[in-house]
């Protein structure tokens, strides 16, 4: 499967944001890019090589916006029991998915609900 141009520059701007967050690192566990931050998963960002649709995954506390991620076409609670904790998958592609704006709102919010207090009044100063 070929990963459409706008779903690679997305990622790309997504990820461009998460790297800029006070802490986060980039890892390959299973062999798919996560970013965590003092150890602990943020965001799943998946695969960019075409074996799987390309999408990400996040942790969204606020019911609000949680409720508003799954009304996204595609999205859905994650699977292995993560989504009953409020993780939601969103794909990159397709028609009505979220702009990389939207995606990285959605992204410091699962960096907030991982993130240690200390690095989140770091972001707040910026």
């Amino acid at each position: 499967m070929t990963v459409p141009e706008n779903a690679l520059r997305k990622r790309e701007k997504v990820r461009e944001f998460v790297l800029g967050l006070p802490g986060a690192v980039e890892e390959f566990p299973w062999g798919e890019s996560v970013a965590k931050v003092k150890g602990k998963v943020f965001v799943f960002l998946g695969v960019d090589d075409g074996s799987h649709p390309p999408g990400m995954t996040v942790k969204l506390t606020d019911e609000a916006v949680h409720a508003h991620a799954l009304a996204c076409p595609g999205a859905a609670p994650s699977g292995y029991g993560l989504g009953r904790a409020g993780w939601v998958r969103v794909p990159l592609e397709g028609k009505g998915v979220p702009a990389a704006e939207l995606l990285c709102d959605w992204v410091e919010e699962s960096y907030r609900a991982i993130a240690p207090k200390r690095l989140t009044a770091e972001l707040d100063g910026r």
